[in-house]
């Protein structure tokens, strides 16, 4: 008969064992399928050499993802009779964009691992790292091992999704109901140093906005009228191709594009973390890879839940 302290050691063991087994790792396709990995990242990088914005754009579908239900995949579904898509919540309607590279990506994918066994929802955290790396900004290792939802929610797409219309109130608030610091909303508010805005999303600051540099407020109004050319775009920084630090460098000087871009330096708790990014990229760098990986560990579904989408625009039936 075994004593209590073995009987406690194999329980502590297989608790362990468990738990591993169904938590994200770097190494989740070593085993599996060691080509999958390069294989996204071709593609991405062709993508981005062919529009630079397509960058932008591949990061903030992770980002959309997991802000609802967490990084399932769920944003990637299209509608049906049962599902509602959250591709039509006002934040991503007309907006989201890159979804035939992630179709890409997934035939690529499972071609070269024989098999679908890489899912749409690690398919979406790779390809945001591959973006940033691509544009010259920092890369980090990404926890895999997601598994894809049968579900979407069009209903919470509309509630949890930041808007470019927020306060810092707001903000800290909205990241917190995510698990995520003020650290990680000024670090991942900087992936805004990449791509462009529509005129509607910032038509109100350019206009109305009193913390606003007034040159820049001229300049901007030459794209976005009062009225009409709601999708007339406009670069969040000076470099819109390039990840750098020059975001933060334009809060300072009162030249955030967005409500929420300058909520960041407003005299609140963030100022002194938007100087540091400025003063030391390497920060910055290190804060957003690490924040990534934080986001990318929201609510994740794994092990025997969820599925394996064969085509990330709907459910296996």
């Amino acid at each position: 008969m075994a004593s209590p302290t073995n009987f406690l050691l194999h329980t502590f063991v297989w608790l362990a064992l468990a738990t591993t087994a169904f938590s994200l790792s770097p190494k989740f396709y070593d085993q599996v399928c060691p080509q999958a990995l390069p294989a996204i990242k071709k593609i991405v990088q062709a993508s981005v050499h062919r529009e630079r914005r397509m960058g932008a754009s591949l990061l903030r579908l992770h980002f959309h993802d997991c802000f609802v239900n967490g990084c399932d995949g769920s944003l990637l579904l299209d509608s049906t009779a049962t599902i509602d898509s959250e591709k039509n919540a006002p934040a991503n309607v007309n907006s989201t964009r890159g979804f035939e590279v992630i179709d890409q990506i997934k035939a690529e994918v499972d071609k070269v691992c024989g098999r679908p066994v890489v899912s749409c929802a690690d398919i979406l955290a790779v390809a945001a790292r591959d973006s940033v790396a691509a544009l010259g900004g920092p890369s980090w290792k990404v926890r895999l091992g997601r598994r894809d939802s049968t579900t979407a929610s069009k209903t919470l797409a509309d509630s949890v999704l930041p808007s470019p219309f927020m306060d810092l109130p707001a903000l800290i608030n909205n990241f917190k109901n995510q698990g995520l610091n003020q650290r990680d909303l000024v670090a991942l508010s900087g992936g805004h140093t990449i791509g462009l805005a529509q005129c509607f999303t910032f038509r109100n600051r350019i206009y109305n906005a009193t913390n606003i540099d007034p040159v820049f407020a001229k300049e901007r109004r030459a794209t976005c009228p009062r009225d009409g050319g709601n999708t007339n775009l406009a670069p969040l920084d000076p470099t819109p191709a390039r990840f750098d630090t020059s975001y933060f460098k334009n809060l300072v000087e009162k030249k955030g594009l967005l409500i929420s871009d300058q909520a960041l330096f407003s005299g609140g708790s963030t100022d002194d973390l938007v100087k540091t990014y400025i003063s030391s990229p390497e920060v910055f760098w290190n804060d957003f890879s690490e924040s990534m990986i934080k986001m990318g560990n929201i609510k994740p579904l794994t092990g025997k839940q969820g599925q394996i989408r064969v085509n990330c625009r709907k459910v296996n039936w």
